[in-house]
């Protein structure tokens, strides 16, 4: 199967596209899409992260877990909303965190293709969801193929911030490299667990004071 994908990550998982395991969630994804199911985000989109930041422009990784599974949210970026669709509760705390951290003003809109086009690769570790279905396709081969992809920007990269938020991100820890790389943790921004020390946790300010010693540009996080 040829994967329409930017062509420095095609190149750099060029070995998991030909993985059994791939091979499933395409046979999987496709099946489903025959019975009928919607699946989010729409198929041009589930390498919207890859295809917005090449690999050899990732400065800020944020890991998320699952696509939105609401009609029109999900666009391949974790966290991020298509323009027109009102934050949801997890990105509006992550707002709330950036606007006491470093006085950012919320915007009106949750669409983070802007960071995603500075260098923050915005990962779900599952790239696609079935509708009004969370976590439903979990278990269908994304983890190798996500997992395959931290480590690829360990390996591959130098000086990226990873931002590991909640227990399923943190677990993501053992995939990166922590002698070439800065990783941050907190807990998840979702309303359930923001307030156990995802706000002031300071993530932002963190991540450019880290890019900058490195004399990496620093993230504009401004929407």
């Amino acid at each position: 199967m040829d994967v329409k994908i930017e062509p420095s990550w095609k190149e750099a998982l060029a070995t998991q596209f030909i993985q059994p395991y791939f091979q499933q969630i395409v046979l999987h994804i496709k099946t489903e899409k025959s019975q009928g199911k919607t699946i989010y985000p729409p198929g041009s989109q589930i390498f919207n992260a890859f295809d917005t930041t090449a690999l050899d422009h990732v400065k800020v990784v944020i890991l998320g877990q699952d696509p939105y599974h609401g009609p029109g949210q999900a666009h391949g970026l974790c966290f991020s909303v298509q323009d027109g669709v009102p934050p949801p509760p997890s990105l509006v705390n992550i707002y709330k965190e950036l606007q006491s951290d470093i006085g950012m003003t919320p915007p009106g809109h949750g669409n983070l293709t802007a960071w995603a086009k500075q260098g923050v690769f915005l990962l779900n570790a599952s790239l696609t969801v079935r509708a009004s279905e969370p976590m439903s396709h979990s278990k269908i081969g994304w983890a190798n193929f996500t997992d395959a992809v931290i480590k690829t920007i360990s390996d591959k990269r130098e000086h990226v911030v990873f931002l590991l938020w909640g227990k399923f991100a943190r677990e993501k820890k053992v995939l990166i490299d922590q002698n070439k790389h800065l990783v941050l943790e907190a807990a998840h921004p979702s309303p359930l667990s923001a307030h156990n020390g995802f706000f002031g946790c300071r993530h932002f300010s963190k991540a450019n004071e880290y890019l900058v010693k490195n004399g990496i540009e620093p993230v504009n996080w401004q929407l």
